[in-house]
């Protein structure tokens, strides 16, 4: 049996889409803001389904599941890239490439299984809707939920194990942003004749699989769809469908293009710009789809943003009277002089010295600190300035 990992190699180069340092700084800024936008997106959907009782129904249940994956499918890659970018450096560890394998392989599948799961909710809801809360009950909801992770988590197992029985030559160049297992078993220098065979059957039995499931799922929705005879009921049947269709779309079409094209019949820059798309693009997309052809959605998310902006603007007025400050009279003839110990300049119009007025009225005592602590910390007025007392606000 062959050892693992025999060259040594402790690093692989992940070439990244680039070597031209402006373009560099372009994606840079690019992806940072593509990968702000899925987390943001998918974390108010998640808060969303959480927050707003209406949602607590199986299709935003799935859903907010679907978005804590796509946030860890993103936060696999992309991190690492940003790394790279900033740091100038193309290294990714032998360790770090095997973990980065397996975390994308077990949320790529549970976005699958998820996708699967969602379009047979759609089956119940529209073929069986007298049937749908009996069928789609809380405890069938979580053990699907459970069920999906429980199999990604052991389903992306067999593809990183094959990889540490490798050996690997001098060339440890990966032509892509992140280890791709398709583009890390090109480099491998042993055979990789059982490493194929278990990534061509994972891809059948966690790609193909759903993808039929997804499929009959649909076949079925839309010949109950044509059966009504209303349009407006179609359109409405149709509606309920059409955002989960349009992700199944973009997901599959670039991920199983990618993986079952992956020997040598597609080029590398082809399948680097087809990964962007299902790595970055549709996990981006996805909260943008579910929120503009969902009422619900929407609502729930307008109601979540304005608790928000409520949270804020309460707490700005509570804060506004230290960020402003009191007027503070201050007894001159209880300041140390000159008054430029206290940081304030000699020249503030009606300054006199001791004797000459009998208080000094300041509307910010930022001026009377000699340290830049937060305005709001007024204990350093009554410390330096014995017997001054708060006006009114």
């Amino acid at each position: 049996m062959e050892r693992g990992n025999q060259t040594g190699a402790e690093n692989f180069i992940l070439l990244g889409f680039t070597d031209d340092p402006d373009l560099q700084s372009l994606f840079f800024g690019l992806l940072l803001a593509m990968y702000l936008v899925t987390v943001l997106g998918n974390l108010l959907i998640i808060l969303a389904v959480i927050s707003d009782s209406h949602l607590h129904t199986p299709m935003y249940f799935f859903l907010s599941n679907l978005s804590l994956a796509d946030i860890g499918f993103t936060s696999t890659t992309i991190p690492k890239v940003l790394r790279n970018i900033h740091t100038h450096s193309k290294l990714i560890t032998f360790a770090s490439c095997i973990s980065q394998i397996y975390f994308f392989v077990l949320f790529g599948c549970q976005e699958n299984l998820l996708l699967t799961v969602m379009a047979y909710d759609r089956f119940v809801a529209i073929c069986h809707p007298l049937h749908y809360v009996d069928i789609m009950n809380p405890r069938l909801c979580l053990l699907m939920a459970l069920g999906s992770l429980l199999v990604s988590v052991l389903g992306a197992l067999p593809g990183t194990l094959t990889i540490l029985r490798l050996s690997f030559c001098t060339n440890i160049e990966i032509p892509h942003f992140f280890c791709d297992l398709p583009a890390v078993l090109k480099l491998a220098c042993s055979d990789t004749l059982t490493s194929h065979i278990v990534l061509y059957s994972e891809t059948i039995v966690l790609g193909v699989f759903p993808l039929t499931g997804i499929l009959l799922s649909y076949s079925q929705i839309f010949s109950s769809i044509l059966r009504i005879s209303s349009d407006r009921g179609k359109y409405k049947a149709f509606s309920t469908c059409g955002s989960h269709l349009l992700v199944v779309s973009l997901f599959y079409v670039t991920g199983l293009g990618v993986y079952l094209s992956s020997v040598a019949t597609l080029s590398s820059r082809i399948a680097l710009m087809a990964s962007v798309m299902y790595t970055m693009v549709t996990p981006m997309l996805n909260p943008f789809i579910y929120s503009l052809r969902n009422r619900d959605i929407k609502m729930a998310l307008g109601r979540v943003l304005s608790k928000m902006v409520s949270v804020t603007e309460g707490t700005l007025s509570r804060l506004k009277p230290w960020v402003q400050g009191p007027t503070w009279h201050i007894p001159i003839s209880n300041m140390v002089w000159p008054p430029m110990h206290y940081g304030m300049p000699s020249s503030i119009p009606g300054f006199s010295p001791p004797g000459a007025a009998p208080t000094l009225q300041f509307t910010n005592p930022t001026f009377l600190r000699t340290s830049s602590v937060f305005p709001g910390d007024l204990t350093l007025v009554e410390d330096h300035c014995p017997g001054a007392k708060p006006g009114t606000f």
